[in-house]
Parts: C-alpha cells; structure tokens; sequence
C-alpha cells in the first residue's frame, strides 16, 4: 500500500482543553492546509481526522476513546493522529486504543505534514518523540475563526512543580517567543481584520525566557505589554491567565491606563487556605492574592477578574474549604472557574493524605460554582444602565450574536451583519 499521505486530501480537527490548545490546532491546521490538505468538519468524513488532547481533567482517557470509536464508526479507513499533552503524557496507551494510527508527543506535533508522508494505513501505531527533554523550543502560534478574536500564544512550558499539576511532564520547560515576534504577528493578526487578540500561554507571567528556556529571563511580560499597546489595528488585548505573584504592580497599573489593554484578569487562586496552599507548591499565599484583587480595584474598580479554584486537594478539611468559600465570598472577584481535583500520574499530592472523597469534592464544586453564578450576577447588576462597549462576533444559535464588553460582561442581541466585528456603544440593561 503506498504511503497515505499521498492519498490524503482532506483533514478534520477536534480540540479538547484551553484556549494554548485551540490557538495550537489552528496552527497545526494551516500547516496541514499549506501542504495541500482541505479542512473539513470534524462530525463530517474526512480522510485525517486529528485530535488535541487535554490533560487537565481524568476524563482526557475518555473523551479520546470515545471520539476515536466516532471516527471507527463513521470512517473506519481514515487515519486518526492524535497529540496534545494527554499524548505526551500517555502515549503508550493511546497508542493502545483500536483504530488510532499517529501519536505525536509536544516536540513533534508541528511536524504532523512531515510524519503523514511516510504513514500507512493498516500498520499498528506509531509514537513520535514523546521525550518530555526532547521539547526544548517554542512554536508560536494563533487562532483564527471568524476573525474577530484571536488566542496568540506567546509562552509555553512550566518551571513550577504545584503539586496536582502534570503539565510541565507534559509540554516541558517555560520558553517563549521574543517581544519582537509577537509584536510582528500582532501586525500581522491585525491586517486579517482581528479586532481582539488573547495572550495565551501555560505560565504566561513567566514569559522571557527565550525559544529554548532558561532561568534567567530575557524579557519581560511588562516590555511585551508595553509593545504590544503601540500595535495599531488591534483594538483590545486579554491576558488569558497569569499568576498572582507574576502578576506585578506595574503591570496592574499599566492596564489600567493602557489605549487597548482590556480591565480583566483572571488570576489562578486553586485555595483559599494558606495551609492547602502549602500542600500544593504554590508560591505566595493567600493575602497577596488579596492584595493583588484590591490593587486592581483601586485602579479600575470596573475590572472583571476571574478565579481559579481547586476543590477536594488532598487533606482539605471542611474547615479548610470553609476558609476558601469565606476568602472568596469576601474578595472583590467576578467569577470562579471550579475544578474538581482529580488523581494524576507523577505529581507530588499522590503522597499526601488523607484523600477527600469523590462526593465530598463535588459537593464543595457545587457550593462555589454556585458563589459563582452570585458573584457574576453582582457584578453585571454594578454595571447596568452603563454605556459600554462591546466587540460583537459572528452568527451563533437561533439568529443572535454574541460580544463582550471590555470588562467581560457578555451582551446576547439579534444577529445584525453590520455589527459583526465592530465595536459598539451598549447601553447594558
């Protein structure tokens, strides 16, 4: 049988995890295209159906076998990749589950074109680079949907060793790209039409330093910001999620007087107890995060800021998690996104005892997604009958679209095509 690249003409994608893994799909997307591939709809046939896998939550296992038997279903001769940090992670087992033919671990998913070439259908499957030293540059990339929002991926990589995390196993050492680059495909992003641009990144605070990693930065998030603001065309800018102790003053300040740096933060707590903190490797404590939300609203007192906590670490006490409900009742925040701890291979909290039990952990889930549902409702309440505006996108379901004001507030309104990727004056009601 010849190789199928030579017969491939048509590729699908399917992307589970963040906003660095869409930005990575897009990417990988246009190289696909570039050689001569045809994207098509993942829920259609396709000769190439790739997946990007998560490993942030326990269901990366299923999510990836059940979309595999989809594919086993619908077009049982297609070749099916897949990547991401559940590959780098596991690849000896997704290369266990029937049907998959491709596993490209984080040092070679951007030579996805290259190993299609000498692939044949049939043969069982084949794992590429899934050496966690071999990951030792960066490859930026950005998303590009409907050309309004894009997520620019400017760091990648970690240096931090929390104790529930997998993702430095997964994609290696914290590097980035150079403030001159990013500033370059920002022109670039901002000829295509893109009006917002979203800085993604796994520990976006620590961008600066370099394409391989090192332990002296080069460069600072603060210089990129600073360069980043002088882009014309690019009307706003995101930070996707930095870390409150490399979350500086000067850079709070600095968007609060930025031309284009929006007032949103979300800002990574995971506990509202300094003890569980501990527990987790973290590096700072509770009352600088407290610092940090108050400093933010002294400036911008409009701010969105968004929380990520973590519910059920291991040995987290009712008490504890009563610290962490009060902490957060009290803090001056927008809204949480809740995660529910789950056991990982090779991290530090396997070892730390006792385990919280799995109904225990989803009941403290259901208590802050709640606290959350409350405090985003205060905070659009604060801001009614305020003229705003708001970046409105392309068509979504029943005939609406949607936008978000600067601080985040997400504004539902019939579809009208003059106003798609237009920033517009709304009075919020």
């Amino acid at each position: 049988m010849p190789p199928f690249m030579e017969q491939v003409k048509t590729v699908a994608f399917h992307t589970l995890g963040c906003k660095l893994n869409f930005s990575e799909t897009s990417s990988i997307s246009r190289l696909l295209e570039q050689d001569g591939f045809v994207k098509t709809d993942f829920d259609g046939t396709a000769d190439v159906y790739v997946i990007n896998t998560c490993s942030v939550t326990d269901n990366a296992d299923k999510e990836c076998r059940m979309l595999v038997r989809r594919i086993q279903r619908r077009a049982p001769g297609s070749m099916v990749v897949i990547t991401g940090c559940y590959a780098q992670l596991k690849p000896e087992e997704i290369a266990s589950i029937e049907g998959v033919d491709l596993v490209l671990g984080a040092a070679e998913k951007f030579n996805i074109a290259e190993h299609l070439k000498t692939l044949t259908k049939g043969d069982s499957a084949k794992i590429c680079s899934c050496d966690i030293d071999e990951v030792n540059s960066f490859h930026a990339s950005y998303s590009l949907n409907d050309r309004t929002r894009t997520f620019l991926k400017v760091q990648d990589g970690c240096d931090y060793t929390c104790a529930f995390c997998t993702i430095p196993m997964a994609r290696g050492k914290s590097r980035s790209d150079s403030v001159a680059n990013v500033v370059k495909h920002a022109h670039d992003l901002a000829a295509t039409g893109v009006k917002e641009i979203v800085l993604t990144g796994v520990n976006l605070g620590d961008f600066g330093k370099g394409f391989e990693g090192g332990k002296k930065r080069e460069e600072t998030f603060f210089e990129l910001a600073q360069e980043l603001d002088k882009v014309e065309g690019i009307s706003r800018y995101r930070i996707s999620s930095i870390e409150p102790n490399l979350l500086t003053n000067e850079i709070i300040e600095f968007v609060a007087n930025s031309r284009r740096f929006m007032p949103h933060f979300h800002i990574p707590l995971q506990s509202g107890s300094n003890e569980i903190l501990g527990l987790m490797r973290r590096r700072y404590r509770r009352e600088l995060y407290a610092e940090k939300v108050a400093l933010i609203k002294q400036f911008m007192p409009h701010c969105a800021i968004g929380v990520d906590v973590i519910v059920g670490f291991p040995s987290e006490s009712d008490a504890h998690f009563r610290e962490t409900y009060d902490f957060l009742h009290e803090l001056d925040v927008s809204y949480l996104h809740v995660f529910t701890y789950s056991e990982r291979a090779n991290t530090g909290a396997l070892d730390i005892k006792p385990v919280v039990p799995v109904h225990i952990r989803n009941e403290r889930n259901k208590m802050l997604r709640n606290l959350s549902h409350k405090k985003q409702q205060y905070f659009n309440e604060q801001h009614l009958h305020q003229t705003r505006k708001v970046l409105f996108e392309s068509l979504g379901k029943d005939g609406m679209m949607e936008g978000y004001t600067d601080n985040y507030i997400k504004v539902t309104t019939p579809f009208r095509q003059e106003w798609h990727n237009q920033l517009i004056d709304w009075d919020l009601r």
